[in-house]
């Protein structure tokens, strides 16, 4: 057992003893169940417990053995002792997550999935006086996204089109340079398709460049409809490694930006910077706030593309059409038999619709795509509650990646599902026309999540020794929750294990499900601090669809959404469905 020191005062030394990571009570307990009398799991008593505990009901002897063969510098000659045991139960080959590969239907139109959507696509940081660059727009594509926001405007001059946040002090950066690192880094992480919707604040004779530029940079990639507008939406599968156009009317944009920015002072006091950086994810709201007028107001002008506005060939690269109508909610929410469309909404604009036309919107998005976006002041690049979107169908729930907190985080997890490709596929209770799904309704509770914390390691590698606490070990606790609809949301946490860089807490939340299919594991660590705030010790969002029973290995991420070399946790999952 080594020895640990940390410097109190000048002169002081403080002595832990710093323990090797072993197995929990229960483990060994488990361990026991399925070995036999030499202290050795066999290859039958390990199917044995991949079909009791792990709840792997088709796995065959084969498959534990080729387990143990694919852990072979562990394996030992006749099975698994505890040690090698454990370090199989720890390790990258029992993951929490089913397998990565892309497994859900993908021929059905893409209205039926959820998008991977990015906002203001290319600020490397705020909304008000960061870079414009093509930096963040290669990383979100690498990371998934599908949707890629560009606002383009007209250069100083006027001869050519640049990539810029309106009416601020954001730096531009060229449109032909961020079209062709989309074209270059597309498709490394999904083959599935990437729609580029541009906020469009151009003459004609500029969206005729534009057409050009597109024309010339994408070629073959770009989906170009046959008609002036499709009837139905055609699936991501049939759209592999091709690019898709959006845009809504050029001359409503102008307008709208006229009345952002005088609301803009007005509302800035009301900002805060807390859920950019990690504060807790804002619950709905049961009222309808005084602002929602002035949203509606904003924006309620925006209508089809009209060919008099529009050069013709760039609105013949236009895939998805956008706009809403001049009427109100009703009109926006018509759903057409014959031509399909996109709507977008902002966050404050959809909470408060929500109040009064849910299940309408449910209605809306079963077969046209709505977008929600962040809501104009928040000027730190700071996200709201994804589900808000979800529960109500809507693919495109666009977030601000540059920032990162909470609500990212369970952005990023949902994306998780479906193999990382960016689209998930919603879930039946969203598309059935006949039992039209109301996000607000009491409803029963279908299942019942059972988590059971064990324990975690890797901070000591992953951390300077002093990160945490100068003078001691680290008191690290767990919080556990549900992102979900209202009544599924809820967070819990485990006692803090004091002085302990591998932390063993041991403990079972349950956790009753009304809509699983909607439903986002949450899981972070955090440090305790008597006299300061509590500090991060890594986080992760699973997708409650794809979850595997059992005890699995569950790696943590940074605020930022970067996996750590070697901090996870051991947890154990399952579900009770209800009577």
């Amino acid at each position: 057992m080594s020895k640990q020191t940390y410097k109190v005062c000048f002169c002081f030394r403080r002595r832990f003893k710093l323990a090797a990571t072993e197995a929990p009570p229960p483990i060994k307990s488990l361990f026991e169940q399925y070995s036999d009398s030499n202290g050795i799991m066999t290859v039958e008593n390990f199917h044995r417990f991949l079909v009791d505990v792990q709840k792997q009901a088709g796995a065959s002897v084969e498959d534990a053995q080729a387990i143990m063969n694919s852990t072979a510098h562990i394996f030992h000659r006749k099975g698994f002792n505890l040690e090698t045991f454990f370090k199989y139960l720890f390790g990258d080959s029992n993951p929490a997550l089913e397998d990565r590969k892309v497994h859900h239907d993908m021929n059905a139109p893409i209205s039926h999935y959820f998008i991977f959507t990015g906002h203001n696509s290319y600020l490397t940081g705020n909304q008000l006086s960061s870079d414009c660059s093509d930096v963040p727009i290669v990383q979100a594509l690498e990371r998934g996204v599908r949707v890629i926001e560009l606002d383009i405007w007209p250069n100083s001059n006027k001869d050519d089109v640049i990539v810029l946040h309106g009416r601020t002090l954001t730096t531009p950066v060229e449109l032909i340079k961020c079209f062709r690192s989309i074209k270059a880094h597309a498709f490394n992480a999904s083959e599935y398709p990437v729609v580029i919707t541009l906020e469009d604040h151009l003459t004609t004779d500029l969206q005729a460049k534009v057409a050009k530029m597109v024309t010339e940079t994408f070629g073959e990639m770009l989906f170009t409809p046959d008609a002036g507008s499709l009837a139905e939406f055609p699936s991501p599968e049939s759209l592999k490694r091709r690019i898709i156009i959006s845009t809504k009317p050029p001359k409503e944009y102008l307008k709208s930006e006229e009345s952002k920015a005088g609301a803009m002072g007005s509302q800035r006091e009301k900002d805060s910077a807390a859920e950019a950086w990690g504060g807790e994810i804002p619950r709905f709201n049961s009222r309808i706030t005084a602002d929602f007028k002035e949203d509606l107001e904003e924006e309620h002008e925006e209508e089809d593309l009209q060919d008099d506005h529009c050069a013709p060939e760039y609105r013949n690269l236009i895939a998805i059409h956008a706009g809403k109508g001049k009427g109100g909610l009703d009109d926006w929410l018509k759903v057409d038999p014959d031509k399909v469309r996109r709507l977008s909404l902002s966050e404050q604009e959809l909470e408060n619709a929500a109040k009064t036309h849910g299940p309408q919107i449910v209605r809306f998005t079963q077969r046209n795509i709505l977008r929600v976006y962040p809501k104009g002041i928040r000027f730190d690049s700071s996200n709201y509650n994804p589900l808000i979107g979800w529960m109500h169908g809507a693919q495109m729930v666009a977030f601000n990646m540059q920032g990162y907190g909470r609500s990212l985080w369970v952005m990023q997890g949902m994306f998780k599902a479906n193999g990382g490709c960016g689209y998930v596929k919603k879930p039946e209770i969203l598309m059935n026309n006949e039992a039209i799904f109301d996000p607000r309704a009491s409803l029963p509770v279908k299942i019942t999540l059972k988590v059971t914390v064990y324990m975690g390691e890797g901070w000591y590698y992953d951390f300077k020794h002093t990160h945490f606490d100068a003078y001691s070990p680290p008191d690290f606790y767990t919080r556990v929750g549900i992102a979900g609809v209202p009544a599924d949301t809820i967070m819990k946490r485990t006692k803090a294990i004091e002085d302990n860089w591998i932390p063993a807490w041991n403990e079972q939340f349950e956790f009753p499900l009304t809509v699983p299919e909607l439903a986002i594991l949450r899981i972070e660590v955090h440090e305790y601090d008597m006299s300061e705030k509590d500090d991060f010790g890594g986080q992760t969002c699973l997708p409650i669809s794809e979850l595997r029973k059992g005890i699995r290995a569950v790696p943590l991420y940074s605020q930022k959404g970067d996996k750590y070399k070697s901090v996870k946790l051991l947890m154990h999952f399952d579900f009770v469905q209800s009577v």
